[in-house]
């Protein structure tokens, strides 16, 4: 589902070499437990958003952007200089991007809809607010 607040938003990388911009409402924000998702932030989970990857354009530093492809065809796009994940994406979903949301640097004025993967969620974090929890993706 898309959220009808903000229609424009900007985002970039930590080093500012990468800066993007969408064009239309960005997805319901889904905080991912996953175990890849903990790996490749570092951290307890993402905070993600989908967006159509039509609204999505890369407007300074393009070629700093790197792919990682995992075994399960995620294509994780970050800065090349400072590591700051971007996006990802489904190979068997290429028009659909997942918004890594701590990049934006436009306000979000919404709250999580849902955390997801809970069911292999970090044991030394817990979950304080009311969002609905999935084991899995719903």
């Amino acid at each position: 589902m898309v959220t009808a607040t903000h229609l424009h938003h900007r985002g970039s990388c930590l080093c500012e070499t990468v800066h993007y911009e969408v064009r239309g409402a960005l997805g319901e924000l889904v905080y991912c437990h996953c175990q890849r998702c903990r790996k490749a932030t570092g951290s307890a989970f993402i905070a993600v958003a989908p967006v159509p990857k039509a609204n999505f354009t890369i407007t300074q530093g393009e070629t700093a952007l790197k792919t990682y492809r995992s075994e399960a065809g995620v294509c994780r796009v970050f800065c090349s200089h400072c590591g700051s994940p971007i996006m990802a994406y489904r190979e068997s979903a290429p028009d659909i991007l997942r918004l890594r949301i701590g990049t934006l640097d436009t306000p979000l004025p919404t709250q999580v809809s849902a955390h997801i993967f809970v069911g292999s969620k970090a044991d030394w974090h817990e979950i304080h607010d009311d969002a609905p929890q999935y084991v899995e993706r719903p």
